[in-house]
Parts: C-alpha cells; structure tokens; sequence
C-alpha cells in the first residue's frame, strides 16, 4: 500500500515552509535593517547548502540502504537552526543560523522524492497527486500570511515558520521507510551514466533554469512593495503561480501520455525567458504580472517534474538517491546560488528590470544547452 496520506502531508509542510520563508522572509530581513546585498547572502545561503548538503546525503543514504533516519534528522535539526533567529538580529547570528538551518533542511527533500518513487513502485504518473500536496501547502500558506502580515508585526513570521518546521518534523517521523528496489544483475556505474550527453545537458540546463529564477525567490515580493502593491496582494501573486503550479502536476500523467520529457524541458524554459522580461520590464501592469505568474506552471510545474521524471529513469536503482541529490544541487543549490547572488548584485546596481532581463538570458542558456545535448529522439527510454 502506497502511504499517500503520509508523504503528502510532509510535502505539504515541508512546501508551506518554503510559502512562508520564500516569499516573506527576505522583507522579515529588510525590517531589521539588513541590506540588498545582505540580503541576497543570507537568502542564497539556502542554495549554498542545496548545492553541498543533498550529494552528502544522498550518498550517505545510499550506503547506508535507508533514508528514514536521515530525513527525521534533519527535520529536527532543521528546527533547531531556524530557532537561532529567535535568538539576536546580528548579521553574524543570522548568517550562522541560515547556514546550519540549510545544511540539514536540504538534506531531506531528495530523499523523500526517492522514497516517494519507490513507494510508488512502477506508478511514476501518479507523483504529481502527491506533490501537489505541497503546491497546496505552499498557497495556503503564502496567502493567509499575506492578510496576517497587514496586520500583525513582520517578526510573527518567525513563530509561523517554526511551527511549519515542527510540522516538518511530525510527518518525517510516521513516514514509514520502503524497500530498495532490486539492483540489475549487471550495475552500471554512476560516472557510465553522467558521461551519457543528454544526462548533462539536463544538469546544465536545470543548472540555468534555477539561476534564472534567482531574482525571483529573492526579491519578487519587494519588486511588488516597492511598485505599491500590498502584502496581501503578493500573496495572491505567489498563489496563483502555485495554483498554476498544481494544475500542471494534476495534469501530469495526460501530459506525460501526450508529450516527452523533452519537449516538456523545452516548452518551460521558452516560458521561462518570457516571463522574466515580464516581471523585469512589465511590473507596474497587474494585468502582465497576473499573465507572468500564470507561466510559473510551466517555469516550474512542468519543468520540475520532467526533471524528476528523467532522473528517476536515468539513474535506476543503484544510484537513485544520488541522482536525485546531484539534481537538487546542481539545479536548485549552484544554479540558485548564483542566480540569487547575482541578482543582490544587480538589483542595486543597475535595477530589477535588468536584473530580471539576466534571469530571462539565463533559461536561453539552458535551452540551448538543452537542444544542444539532448537530441530530438527517445533516449529517455533508454534507462
């Protein structure tokens, strides 16, 4: 029996924490004082880890033969880290704290994805059904914290956040683990499978879809306050992106009948380079924004879960956590890393049309890259 409720529950705090840090933590920052770049530090210090944390553990996981006590050690270390900001607004305290709160919170969600398709066992389409659970977790949460932040104190948003953590840590600890599934007779090794030209391309270009989308998590509900639209109105913007988000998973296995994995790639990254020239250049029109948010179903939806999807195939059983941590990063820890450092740079320096305008050249790159390497022809059958 597939433990449905339990796995979507965590996907469910687990991305209602992202709801609550993402969109608000930085103006959180922005209230104690701290400046754009300091900012930009502090909030890519998540994709630093990303980058470092998950092929640790993801290895560690493998060796191991179990994922469970990993996950719920993060969990509660994770909590334990973010209590530091409880604790003094110095730079030095909230960089410290950032840097041990990411360690152990990205450590998780690899692993989890991993679990997820191996309780599935062979049903892959139905990934997307779970998943949403967190788009959903994510909208709720980005939504009411935008009423609750008009009017109470912005240092609310530290309390709210913890407790998303402690709902982290209840659903990792009744997740029950799942068997591993056989190994080939003949293994193949993990270097055999990155020398293999579409499996890089897919890195690199998930690489610059994450850079393209630095700007994004950074700074996109400040860009919205400094334009003069309330709190409350940026957490409509993030809901309806992640309501677009959750469309595209519930769509997930019609589409995948319908299209490749490729052709899925392609389409997101060609929303993606508009819809950044959207956000940069269009922001003082609602209707834009509004149109600009909409194409976060594909920007993400669509892209995260072929990538996962291809990953999942790709690296087999062997090496599956592996794979799925080398994805989140490559993607989501160096390509979010220097999309958000970069873009801390830029917003000050030249602003966020241009800022946002980097994030649209960024997914040309991997679309590119992604033609480039991954040729029009079903390789992805060839796991």
């Amino acid at each position: 029996m597939i433990p449905y409720w339990r796995l979507s529950g965590y996907y469910f705090f687990y991305f209602a924490f992202v709801g609550a840090f993402s969109p608000y933590f930085g103006l959180y920052l922005e209230s104690i004082g701290s400046t754009a770049t300091q900012i930009a530090v502090l909030m890519s210090l998540m994709s630093v880890m990303r980058m470092l944390a998950p092929t640790l553990w993801g290895w560690l996981a493998d060796r191991l033969g179990a994922r469970i006590p990993i996950v719920r050690l993060s969990a509660l270390l994770s909590l334990l880290g973010f209590a530091g900001f409880l604790v003094s607004d110095a730079y030095a305290v909230l960089f410290a704290s950032m840097a041990f709160l990411a360690f152990f919170w990205s450590a998780a969600l690899p692993l989890v994805e991993t679990l997820t398709f191996a309780h599935l066992d062979g049903q892959a389409s139905r990934y997307g059904n779970i998943r949403v659970w967190g788009s959903v977790g994510f909208v709720l949460t980005v939504l009411i914290l935008g009423y609750v932040l008009d009017d109470l104190p912005i240092r609310a948003l530290l309390w709210i956040t913890l407790a998303m953590l402690a709902g982290i840590l209840v659903c990792a600890m009744v997740i029950p683990e799942a068997s591993q599934p056989r190994v080939p007779a003949i293994p193949v090794a993990l270097g055999e499978i990155l020398r293999r030209p579409e499996v890089r391309a897919l890195m690199m270009a998930c690489f610059f879809m994450s850079a393209a989308h630095g700007a994004l998590y950074v700074f996109y509900s400040l860009h919205l306050v400094a334009h003069g639209y309330s709190k409350s109105l940026v957490g409509w913007m993030w809901t309806l992106g992640v309501v677009a988000e959750i469309a595209v998973f519930m769509g997930m296995p019609q589409l995948l009948r319908t299209f490749s994995l490729r052709g899925l790639l392609v389409f997101s990254l060609v929303a993606a380079m508009l819809r950044f020239m959207l956000i940069g250049w269009g922001a003082d029109s609602l209707v834009v924004l509004i149109f600009a948010q909409v194409l976060h179903g594909a920007t993400f939806g669509s892209y995260h879960a072929a990538a996962v999807a291809a990953v999942n195939r790709w690296f087999g059983a062997q090496h599956q956590a592996r794979g799925q941590a080398l994805y989140g990063s490559i993607s989501f820890g160096a390509g979010g890393m220097i999309g958000g450092l970069l873009s801390g740079y830029t917003w000050e320096w030249i602003g966020p049309a241009w800022t946002y305008t980097f994030g649209s050249l960024f997914a040309l790159c991997g679309l590119v890259v992604l033609l480039r390497g991954w040729p029009d022809r079903p390789v992805e059958q060839a796991a």
